[in-house]
């Protein structure tokens, strides 16, 4: 089993940048894909990025390729999203999420949900 906490969210202007930390507890954190997906208010929650077991891979949605970076470190049991040239429309309530067997995009195959941070971006 896998407990998250993300933390790091907070108010920015467009253009700024954050840097979002999920913290997960587990001797296996090793053994899962994560991923972070956001969601705002009256949306459905949506993927943003996910990353291997290993770390040697990574995607991204669309919307953010180019600006945000997701990277994990196994030893301290923490993945990061870093957030570049943010937009308004990036605010959302960000969460984090593990999954043993799956990599990909559907929310309903990841395992394991974090409380979530909230990101607002002003214009």
């Amino acid at each position: 089993q896998v407990q998250l906490v993300e933390s790091g969210g907070g108010l920015v202007q467009a253009g700024g940048s954050l840097r979002l930390s999920c913290a997960a507890s587990g001797r296996t954190f090793s053994s899962y894909a994560l991923g972070w997906f956001r969601q705002a208010p009256g949306k459905e929650r949506e993927f943003v990025a996910r990353i291997t077991w290993s770390g040697g891979n990574a995607d991204y949605a669309d919307s953010v390729k180019g600006r945000f970076t997701i990277s994990r470190d196994n030893a301290k049991n923490v993945v990061y999203l870093q957030m570049n040239s943010l937009k308004p429309e990036d605010t959302a309530v960000y969460y984090c999420a593990a999954a043993r067997t799956y990599y990909g995009e559907q929310v309903s195959r990841y395992e394991y949900w974090g409380q979530g941070t909230q990101v607002t971006v002003s214009s």
